[in-house]
């Protein structure tokens, strides 16, 4: 072969992506991972300060009280069931934050929201984020205090027409970001359907 013969097998790949694309797609540009998160530890604080002040509540009245002669001394096996109950109920919270924590991730690129929960069977679901028509979050009190709250996503996906996000983190931040960037792809959509 002489040198002024073009390469065939070098323009073999540009058209079999050209013979590929259907016709009128957009230009595929590379998905990018812009956020990736999960349930925050932050979303449980409210529930440590009511189970700390629930168990000093009932230490201090089990300790006060008989001093102050309006019970009768409390015997051992009473105190051995109370302390077993407030074990009981600390071992619960922290039971349902690790499943939360573990059993649920978030990610968010350029072109699609991932999520997927379980903990020993995992599901993964995609959402288009062009698909997604309405980002909007709730926060109590403490959590506006502490930038957690609620993520609710209202799309046109069959599977998840109605998907809520709790215990996130940045939570304005995110949500903010996650509606830029279905803005983005719409606008991007709507500029190509103009312009073909």
């Amino acid at each position: 072969m002489s040198q002024s013969e073009p390469n065939e097998s070098a323009a073999e790949p540009t058209s079999l992506q050209s013979e590929f694309q259907p016709r009128g797609a957009l230009p595929q540009e590379p998905e990018q991972r812009l956020w990736e998160g999960g349930y925050s530890a932050k979303a449980m604080y409210g529930t440590w300060l009511i189970l700390a002040a629930v168990t000093l509540a009932v230490l201090a009245a089990m300790i006060v009280l008989p001093i102050l002669k309006l019970i009768p001394p409390v015997e051992t096996s009473v105190w051995w069931i109370v302390v077993g109950a407030l074990i009981g109920c600390w071992f619960l919270g922290v039971a349902a934050f690790l499943y939360r924590r573990l059993s649920v991730h978030y990610e968010l690129t350029t072109q699609r929201f991932i999520h997927s929960r379980g903990l020993l069977v995992r599901t993964v679901d995609r959402i288009d984020v062009i698909e997604i028509d309405d980002v909007s979050y709730v926060q109590g009190i403490v959590q506006r205090m502490l930038g957690v709250g609620k993520i609710q996503l209202q799309s046109k996906d069959r599977s998840h027409p109605s998907l809520v996000l709790a215990g996130i983190d940045q939570v304005e931040r995110v949500s903010g970001m996650i509606d830029d960037v279905r803005r983005k792809e719409r606008r991007k959509r709507s500029l190509h359907i103009d312009a073909s």
